[in-house]
């Protein structure tokens, strides 16, 4: 099972948390919205990937299983 994150773009907003806390598998836009890796999440990485979701102030993201 592999895990991937996932992010809402009605309820983003561009802030950038997510990008700052997971650089490995988050980039930002030019506009400061996410672009995601479609890589799956090693397990080295999860703890880092459980925070970025959980600190997103307008909880745009949410970690999702294959």
């Amino acid at each position: 099972m592999s895990t991937r994150i996932a992010v809402d773009f009605i309820a983003c907003d561009g802030r950038g948390v997510c990008a700052e806390l997971f650089p490995e598998r988050i980039t930002l836009d030019e506009w400061g919205y996410p672009i995601l890796s479609d890589e799956p999440i090693p397990s080295e990485l999860m703890a880092h990937a459980k925070r970025s979701v959980a600190a997103c102030p307008v909880l745009a993201l949410k970690l999702v299983s294959d």
